[in-house]
């Protein structure tokens, strides 16, 4: 490894909470209280002190209720950080708390700070799904509340739709986007059941009962999948015989929060910190609104030609499994090797806390990383209305 510049960015530790099914062991858990857990955590694993970090950088989605209200503020003082340290909380959706730490590393990099932590933070068990957008009226079912400009320029359909679409593009068949999700739970469930993940921060909760338990694992995992059930699940919009992306080949709608902190090099190593990981690229696009989840391929090109690294070149690859036809459509374009895209599964299995899940995906790909030994890591996240996230980095530790 070449010598590190003392005003390089570096990640110093990466943690996450269990997450837990929407409607399940963590339904009664506050999402500041989630995210509070995992600055908690984050603050002790890595040693650094709370008066030395600059600010924190929250993503989160539904930014109504309880997540209302700057969560990333009230989250921060709730972790007994001093009063001394701001917080501000950023939506670019699904890929929310990537975009945090792309943030927070550019203003580490800039030198504008020695320390800062990016986070992000969902309950969808207590805050409905873009919240902000329906108000409590009702139930959300699509974007028909858009500017009638911005309608007649991108007919924007559903995400839903929009995974339909990139199905049909890439001739998936249901029994294709079924075949993978299986795999996911596979994924996932052997490492759990292998003690594999590091990363995650074990929390108090309830059974279906009311009883309390500590979550250490992800709830949403399946250990086995009943697939004539599977394959008798309609499609969410479309009808049986043009439909293919089910609830079963879908992320699952869940709660949870995740905080990685990244510093100045020479700052870090002055403390006795030890890094974890540098970046190599980070790049955020925009794509076509009506296909919505397929900026992940121009996003990846992008990281790939920025870090001067090739798709064969990586160890690991974390792709949000929002849908299983976007994995696959991934798949298809870039033809990795099977075995490092999402070794562990992904968020059909281990569930998608909208606001979390990007720095989520950070941790779990680090925790990763060390485990096969591996260097080289990339994270590539779709985002609603055509946008996505993505993330190289190398690892040090």
């Amino acid at each position: 490894m070449s010598k590190i510049d003392s005003n390089e960015v570096v990640i110093l530790e990466a943690v996450r909470t269990a997450f837990g099914r929407r409607g399940g062991a963590l339904r009664n858990t506050r999402p500041d209280t989630l995210l509070a857990t995992a600055l908690e955590a984050l603050v002790r694993r890595s040693g650094v002190q709370t008066s030395m970090v600059s600010d924190v950088l929250a993503g989160c989605v539904s930014q109504a209720g309880e997540q209302g209200g700057n969560i990333a503020r009230q989250a921060l003082l709730v972790a007994g950080f001093p009063e001394t340290v701001p917080g501000v909380t950023m939506n670019r959706m699904c890929g929310s708390s990537q975009y945090a730490l792309h943030a927070a590393a550019q203003a580490v990099g800039m030198q504008d700070m020695d320390f800062a932590i990016a986070c992000g933070v969902e309950s969808m068990s207590r805050v409905p799904m873009f919240l902000d957008l329906t108000l409590g009226q009702r139930d959300f079912t699509g974007f028909d509340n858009l500017h009638p400009d911005l309608v007649k320029r991108f007919d924007i359909p559903h995400q839903v739709e929009s995974a339909e679409r990139i199905a049909d593009y890439w001739s998936l068949t249901r029994s294709e986007l079924d075949d993978y999700s299986v795999e996911s739970h596979a994924r996932a469930k052997a490492a759990r059941d292998a003690g594999l993940h590091a990363e995650i921060v074990p929390l108090p909760g309830v059974d279906k009962e009311g009883n309390a338990i500590t979550l250490d694992y992800d709830e949403g995992i399946r250990d086995t999948i009943d697939r004539a059930r599977m394959d008798a699940m309609a499609p969410v919009f479309r009808s049986a015989e043009t439909g293919k992306v089910t609830a079963a080949n879908a992320s699952q709608m869940s709660d949870g929060a995740a905080a990685v902190l990244v510093g100045r090099y020479g700052a870090a190593t002055e403390l006795g910190l030890k890094p974890k990981a540098k970046f190599l690229a980070r790049v955020v696009v925009g794509s076509d609104p009506v296909m919505q989840l397929t900026g992940i391929i121009p996003a990846t090109r992008q990281a790939l030609v920025k870090a001067g690294l090739t798709i064969n070149d990586l160890d690991w690859i974390e792709v949000n499994e929002a849908f299983a036809s976007v994995a696959l459509g991934f798949e298809r374009k870039f033809k990795p090797d099977t075995g490092i895209l999402n070794p562990w599964g992904g968020a059909i299995a281990h569930g998608h806390p909208l606001g979390g899940t990007g720095a989520g995906l950070m941790a779990k790909l680090l925790s990763g990383l060390r485990h096969v030994d591996g260097e080289l890591g990339l994270q590539v996240m779709c985002i609603g209305h055509g946008m996505a996230t993505a993330t190289i980095v190398q690892r040090l530790d």
